[in-house]
């Protein structure tokens, strides 16, 4: 009985002395869920401003806001494509510019058919350095060109080991995205900044916050297109000039209707499109599609192991 009474006095006497420790783990443990609770008041928050709210708002002279033309490159793009199609719907007139003028005429066409505006299309090979820079500055002479539109080019979407890439696609991968979008958006952005009015918009994809093994050279463009974008908004949003990092997940394509429909999660290229027209002038950094939106706050959540785990087992499958 006197060692049983003696643990008893024991287990007090430590449970006393630790009393204050519990105090202070549950308050921290209350300031942690307390700081929880407004981090997914503020995203929950921000996701109805930036996705619902605009919906409701009347219908925006974008042509008065930002100007009366449009430079895409990359518009071989199924996004780019809808881009572009969605500011003629809004009476904005289009210069395409791409490497893959394939269907780039057809396009230009049926762009200013179905919305009476002008469709200039420009084949750029970046590659040739300011050669390609003629016909676009001598396009955009002269016009009030109010939107830069910069696309990652999907095509170079390829899983390979990095040793194995051709110097032939590596270079092709550093032209016809990082060149491209930083010389364009050089070419153009001089006049914005003058008349104090323009947007730049450079989609990349939401995968650019995280390395993607067997993808390194387009990774690594993913999150040069986001980075420029935050660079040039730090420079010249004070200046008139709105920049946004749109980084879309999965979206349909041509390419994939046989294999899987558009849905909820992924969304036809005019459904995006419309969705993200609708956050320019609202959100810098923004996938512009609110269900993207929940797959990117779920993917920053993910530890970077499983990601990397999920990248390899992906990659490896296709």
């Amino acid at each position: 009985m006197a060692a049983v009474d003696s643990f008893q006095l024991l287990y007090r006497e430590i449970a006393r002395s630790c009393n204050c420790y519990v105090e202070t783990l549950a308050l921290v443990g209350a300031c942690y869920t307390a700081c929880k609770a407004v981090i997914f008041m503020r995203d929950c928050y921000s996701l109805i401003r930036v996705h619902f709210i605009p919906r409701l708002v009347c219908h925006r002279d974008l042509s008065q806001q930002y100007g009366e033309w449009a430079v895409i490159c990359g518009a071989s793009e199924e996004i780019a494509k809808a881009y572009a199609e969605e500011l003629a719907r809004h009476g904005i007139s289009v210069i395409l510019i791409s490497n893959d003028i394939r269907n780039l005429a057809d396009t230009a066409k049926a762009i200013s058919d179905a919305h009476g505006v002008e469709a200039i299309w420009i084949e750029a090979d970046f590659s040739q350095g300011s050669t390609a820079c003629r016909p676009i500055r001598d396009a955009i002479a002269g016009k009030d060109i109010g939107f830069i539109i910069n696309s990652l080019d999907g095509s170079l979407d390829t899983s390979q080991d990095f040793t194995d890439l051709s110097e032939s696609a590596v270079w092709d991968t550093i032209n016809r995205n990082v060149v491209a979008a930083t010389l364009v958006t050089r070419l153009a952005l001089p006049a914005m900044v003058e008349r104090g009015k323009g947007a730049v918009v450079n989609i990349s994809a939401g995968r650019c916050f995280c390395p993607t093994p067997r993808k390194a050279p387009l990774s690594a463009s993913t999150a040069f297109f986001d980075n420029f974008s935050r660079s040039l908004h730090y420079e010249y949003g004070n200046r008139g000039v709105f920049v946004q990092s749109l980084l879309p997940f999965r979206v349909a394509s041509q390419r994939s209707e046989g294999k899987g429909s558009a849905g909820w999660l992924v969304p036809s290229p005019e459904v995006y499109a419309r969705n993200a027209l609708l956050t320019l002038g609202i959100s810098h950094r923004t996938t512009g599609y609110w269900p993207h939106t929940i797959q990117f706050g779920l993917v920053q959540c993910m530890p970077e192991w499983i990601w990397i785990l999920g990248s390899r087992v992906f990659t490896r499958a296709t």
